[in-house]
Formats: C-alpha cells, structure tokens, sequence
C-alpha cells in the first residue's frame, strides 16, 4: 500500500508521483530529451504489480486503484511542484477562525467525463458518502471532524469544524466523486467501480482485469488537454517479468528495484532508451504483527525480534544501500521525525534474554517452547515485490537463529488485500507504506480505525497515542505539533507494533522519448498533462489500435 499530494492517496502513493525529494539523482539523459516541440498524441505504458480493487475513489486504498484516481478525478486543492497547497477544482479559499471555518471559491465551467457540470452538490456528495457509516471507506477520519457543511452557491460553499483542525485544509485533495452519477448507487458494490467518470486529464477507457487499464486524454480538461493520448496500466505481477518488457520496449515505465537500478540498468541500450531518476521518498517498509495473535501480544517478543534482525544486512543486500533505516511511522526526513529514536542494535544475545523473560525456552533441537508449545508463526507478503520477498528470507533466517520456526507466504496482489490485509488473517505481514507530507496518521494508529478495509489492520492500541494523535490534529503551531509527533514517535517505537525495516529511495525509470519532465520536490509526475513525445519519436496511435 503505498502518501500529502491530496490527503486521500496518503497511503497508496506511487514513487513517480508522490515521492518528494531532497536530493535528487538523474542519471545523464540522451542528448535529445529536453529537445523538440511538444505534439499530441503517443501512449504511455506503466507496469504495476497489481491490479486495481475498485475506482470509487473513497474506497481505493492500494497503489494501482489510486494511480487510476489520481489520473481521472480532481480533488478541491492539490500540492504543486514545490509542495506548496494550490486549488485544483478550487479556485479559492479563506481559512478563517483559526480553522474553524473554511470558505472554498470552486471553478466555473468544470465539466464532469458525460458533460455534465461540476458544482457544488458534488462535494457534498462526497463529503457525506465520506461520513455514511455504511460506506466502507478508510478516509472517514477527517471529515468526521466536520460539523458543518453548507452550500452557499453553486459554486461556493463553507466549511465549519467542530474543533480547530490542522489537516482540514489539505483533506479536500480527496477525490471529487459525481452526485449525478452516483447519489443513489451502493457505493459498495456498483458498477462505477469498474466504469468511473471524473473531471481528471484522463478519462477511463478499458479494463481487462489482471491485465490492464486503458485512459485516454480529456479533450476538455480545465487546465488544457494532456499531450499524451492514452496512458495504460498493465499489470504484470512479477518485478523480473516486468524487466523484461522494459528491455523489449513493451513498457514505457515503472519503478525499479536497487538491482535493477544499480546493475541491470547500467548498459548502453538502458542509457539511450530510458532515463532513471533516484530521490528519498516518503515511504517505508515494515513487518506488521497480529497484535491479537498470542504469540505477538507480549511487547517483549516483538523487542526480541527487533533485535534478531540485521536491518544494515537487509539495506545493503537488498538495497545494494539505496535506502536508509528506519524506526517509526514517519519518513526520515519530515519534520515529525524524531532523530532521537536511534535504531536498535543488531544483538542477538539481547534477543535471546528478552525470549527468556516472556518464558520461551529452547527446547534439544533449539527451537523456542513454552508450556509445551513452540514458537512458529507464518510471514505473509505480497507478489511481485522480489525486494519484499528477500526480505522476509533474511528475517526468516535470522528468526531461526535464535529459535524461531517462520514460513513465508507470498500471495497475489488482490488476494493478499482482500483475504488476508483486511480480514485480518495474518500472524505477521510483510508490506509498505507511502506517507502524507502531513504527518497525521490517525487511520493508521488510532485504535477506532480497525474495521474491515481500514489501515489500523494490526490492531495497535495505546491510549496515550490516541489522544497525541488527536491532539496533533488540533494544533496549528508546527513547533507544538513536532512536540506531539515526535512523543507519538517514542511511544510506537516502545510499543513496536510493527518491526521497521528501511525506507527505500524511489526508482522510476522512463522511456527517453517522453519529454517535458522536470524533476521538483514533488518528484517528476506532478506536471504529467506537460509531457509530450515529439512527432517523430511517437510510437502509438490511438486511432489505428496501436
């Protein structure tokens, strides 16, 4: 699941879009890519290891289902190139009461996919279906801190919360769904989940599941139509399969793994044909444990884990050190990050003392017991993640070291989310997360947010990071807010719901005929409607099938 351009894709993010960055590597590009006059027309073709589960945007909650939002639905603001909140189908707003009150001034002449017009009974649509308990949306939390919500035109309305409310302003990047459309549809199960109408660049086309997602340009858009006619999502589920439609040319895009990037990349047909970017994201992997599983219940445990693993091994054999460690819920370089908390140390014998503590023996051949029980528990991760996968190998082994018996189960894409993720049917899950620039991660860590298609599927519960988190959604000062961060940083790091492993940089790489992108701190796909491929580089037409 892998994020604050619009604060709905917090979690699902992909590294081209969403990743921001500090530093940021291009490898030297063919002479000719910033080169040419920008022309219509040509496909581009993006490899992801999963399919999408649904393009109702308030329940798509994986990678590829936001991908596809992202691209067809507007939300009311958005983050530019710079990071900085700019009005998308807002036009503008005042932020007044010390954010109690939000007034937003919406664009005119914002036409829906089927030409009907936006306005502002869509947003209330939204709004509502957001706070519909029997909508099964995991972006609930937000809004329900609105108290009131009223339209004051067509085209303007006003936003009142019940308390002062930090995020409030960067929530309404959530997508913008039609009320024409949808206002007396199950948003559950209705067929706009497979045929979504929005008012994004790219309007849907075709999907053929498992294997791709067909856009094709809004001629209409209110920032002018994207030069690229058709962008494609073909689902490939293994990372080595996709390599190879990159080196054939059958793809035109996708993320890289630290092999990949760093070696199998490093030859002259890669370096004419593609270029590759490298930045620090805002995203990490983790080991989650079942927190209602009786083997993860004592703190002790999960400790005596977290000092069985060799995370330095993991970042330079997995990695090959493109990445860095990480030790709690925020990306290393925002400002709730907490420096303080120092990763823990590779120690085996600590591990071992913390198993004798919670009373788990070795038995004659070594494996962990306690009253006769011994201690074995099952990895499950998803497929297509080579990176993921060697991890949970390198976890396992050292696992058995001090006494451990783990399995590793890798499971398809949408099966992984919709049989084990959300119905909580794991001993411990291998994942990732792409974070909001904001650091509120109440869906996450709040103990309220544990029902089926939420994110707090570990089940964590603390009362003292409830209120913090709760807190930190109400300050505005962002000295104060780092102070509550950075204690919410602490507390999980105490408690260890999950076992951090490393936060790895982002790898996109591109074909190089695709020109006009310009690498910002919002990574490079902020201004995907600006890319174009000259005439004579085009490879694709719309009209003929290609």
């Amino acid at each position: 699941m892998k994020n604050k351009m619009p604060r709905f894709a917090v979690f699902f993010l992909l590294c081209l879009s969403l990743s921001a960055c500090t530093k940021t590597v291009q490898e030297k590009p063919p002479k000719s890519m910033d080169t040419g006059i920008p022309a219509y027309g040509d496909t581009i073709i993006e490899a992801g290891i999963g399919d999408a589960r649904t393009l109702v945007p308030i329940l798509a909650s994986d990678s590829a289902s936001g991908q596809i939002c992202s691209m067809v639905f507007n939300g009311l603001i958005k983050y530019d190139k710079d990071l900085m909140l700019v009005g998308d189908l807002a036009e503008s707003w005042e932020v007044n009461e010390g954010g109690l009150e939000i007034i937003f001034n919406l664009k005119k002449n914002v036409k829906w996919h089927d030409g009907a017009s936006f306005t502002a009974e869509d947003v209330e649509f939204t709004y509502k279906s957001l706070i519909n308990p029997q909508v099964r949306t995991p972006y609930s939390g937000d809004f329900e801190k609105v108290e009131s919500f009223e339209i004051i035109d067509a085209y303007k309305i006003k936003i009142n919360y019940k308390e002062a409310f930090s995020p409030g302003l960067s929530s309404w990047g959530m997508n913008i769904m039609p009320k024409h459309i949808l206002e007396n549809e199950d948003l559950n199960n209705t067929s706009f989940s497979r045929k979504p109408i929005g008012t994004g660049p790219y309007k849907f086309k075709e999907w053929k599941t498992q294997e791709f997602i067909t856009l094709v340009a809004n001629d209409d858009y209110f920032e002018g139509r994207p030069y690229i006619d058709r962008y494609i999502l073909k689902v490939i589920p293994d990372s080595a399969t996709m390599f190879l439609e990159l080196q054939s040319r059958g793809i035109d895009s996708m993320g890289l793994t630290s092999l990949q990037y760093a070696r199998q990349t490093d030859t002259p047909f890669f370096k004419s044909e593609y270029q590759k970017f490298r930045y620090q994201g805002f995203s990490y992997t983790y080991m989650g444990y079942n927190l209602l599983n009786e083997n993860f219940s004592d703190v002790r445990i999960r400790r005596a884990i977290n000092h069985a693993v060799n995370r330095k091994e993991l970042i330079d054999g997995i990695l090959l050190g493109l990445g860095t460690e990480c030790t709690g819920p925020f990306a290393l370089r925002s400002w709730a990050y907490n420096k303080n908390v120092l990763p823990v140390s590779y120690d085996r014998e600590k591990s071992l003392a913390l198993m004798k503590e919670a009373g788990w023996l070795p038995n004659k051949e070594g494996i962990l017991q306690k009253d006769g029980k011994i201690f074995e528990f099952t990895i499950i991760t998803n497929q297509g993640n080579e990176e993921r996968k060697h991890a949970a190998e390198i976890i396992q082994r050292r696992l058995q070291e001090i006494g451990m018996k783990v399995k590793i189960k890798v499971v398809e894409w949408s099966a992984f989310i919709n049989e084990f993720v959300n119905k909580r049917n794991f001993d411990a899950i291998l994942m990732g997360w792409s974070l909001s620039l904001d650091p509120d991660m109440y869906d996450i860590w709040h103990s309220s947010k544990t029902k089926p298609g939420e994110f707090n599927f570990v089940s964590y519960a603390n009362q003292e990071v409830d209120i913090l988190l709760s807190e930190g959604r109400k300050e505005f000062d962002q000295k104060k807010r780092q102070e509550i961060y950075h204690r919410i940083h602490e507390l999980i790091d105490r408690d260890q719901p999950y076992l951090f492993l490393y936060n790895p940089d982002s790898l996109p790489v591109l074909s190089s005929r695709i020109k006009g992108i310009k690498v910002a701190p919002a990574g490079i796909s902020y201004n995907l409607i600006k890319w174009y491929v000259p005439s004579s580089q085009q490879r694709y037409s719309v009209k003929d099938g290609r």
